[in-house]
């Protein structure tokens, strides 16, 4: 003979955590939402995010990876840029790293399919690596470290304009300090002599 289904009650829908639970209060019947997995830590999140990412050819595994694939001379100068339908764009940084990329470029299509990347051929382009931001800050760095205002770079004097301790890299630019400066600037009478 055949056994009878078991119906589920609500306790063992708790068993399941993707499933929305049922709470029964007197003739009424509730659907609460389903349990909330268990926390798991962050490294754990993070390696199987890495995993997924590996298993679907996702770019953002290909750059983690990209130091180890083309080693430490290449990997400054090219970066992976696209990532479609087995096809990889690299670029390179112009003049001898573009070639030093052709050169290398049966190699380094060996060390991505060695690293489980489905790479069926690499395209390669000229790619200034430097981003505009970085440029700009290193022009920011080189004004700075040449500013007249610097004293630990300049050096401390008296303004022959007024006497105010002021960088001698502004005196040596404008004659005088940068409060005497900044009253020629707004059209008051000429800084005064000491």
């Amino acid at each position: 003979m055949a056994e009878p289904r078991r119906r589920r009650s609500s306790r063992d829908s708790s068993r399941d955590p993707g499933r929305p639970q049922a709470r029964r209060i007197g003739t009424l019947s509730l659907l609460l939402p389903p349990l909330r997995p268990p926390a798991s830590a962050v490294g754990q999140c993070l390696a199987g995010l890495a995993r997924e990412w590996e298993r679907e050819g996702n770019l953002a595994a290909l750059w983690q990876a990209w130091p180890r694939i083309a080693g430490p001379q290449l990997a400054p100068h090219c970066r992976p840029l696209q990532l479609q339908a087995g096809l990889l764009t690299v670029g390179a940084a112009p003049g001898p790293w573009l070639q030093a990329l052709q050169y290398n470029r049966h190699q380094l299509l060996g060390a991505l399919r060695g690293a489980g990347f489905t790479v069926r051929d690499l395209r390669l382009r000229q790619h200034h690596a430097i981003a505009a931001a970085e440029l700009a800050s290193q022009a920011e760095e080189q004004v700075w470290a040449a500013h007249p205002s610097r004293r630990d770079v300049h050096g401390l004097a008296d303004c022959p304009a007024c006497g105010r301790p002021a960088p001698i890299g502004e005196m040596a630019r404008w004659g005088h300090c940068s409060f005497c400066r900044r009253e020629v600037l707004a059209g008051a009478a000429p800084p005064p002599q000491a």
